[in-house]
């Protein structure tokens, strides 16, 4: 059964076990040889299951994504939060342009005169500055550079 068949796709309705998986894995994910079957056997439900339901969530839209969130910073790399003035006429144009960069993440248009927001994650720090210059020289928009002067860790959890 693949994991558009654990559910019909579209469907908004989460069962008990959705509800289970997805207040569980906002509590972090295990670091072990097999992960999803520790994860599984704390939801009293074996490992394929769970796959397929995270698939099918993912598929739904339900997860936007399922994955490690790494400190690029503390792994040497530069992360840093960028905004844009887009004209709303070249606003699709643009948001192709920057979303072809493998280093942006997370862009989102917004109702404020710096109406792009995205994140920035680079090997290196020196990277985010030719990233920025290079964004620029292709949309023709200047690129506001926003880096984190102070982190706060807020630990946002939704139960559903």
């Amino acid at each position: 059964m693949s994991a558009a068949s654990a559910r019909p796709v579209g469907s908004s309705a989460l069962d008990e076990l959705d509800r289970r998986i997805i207040n569980r894995l906002q509590d972090g994910f295990p670091i072990s040889e097999s992960p999803y079957a520790e994860v599984a056997a704390e939801l009293a439900t074996d490992e394929s299951t769970l796959l397929k339901h995270i698939d099918a969530l993912l598929e739904q839209g339900v997860l936007s994504r399922f994955g490690p969130m790494y400190h690029a910073e503390v792994l040497g790399g530069g992360l840093t939060l960028a905004a844009m003035c887009i004209a709303p006429d070249d606003f699709a144009r643009v948001a192709e342009q920057v979303n072809a960069f493998p280093e942006v993440a997370h862009n989102y248009e917004r109702d404020h005169e710096l109406n792009m927001w995205f994140v920035l994650a680079t090997e290196t720090p020196a990277r985010i500055t030719k990233v920025i210059r290079e964004i620029e020289r292709i949309t023709g928009y200047p690129v506001y550079n926003m880096p984190k002067k102070e982190e706060f860790f807020v630990g946002l959890k939704f139960k559903v």
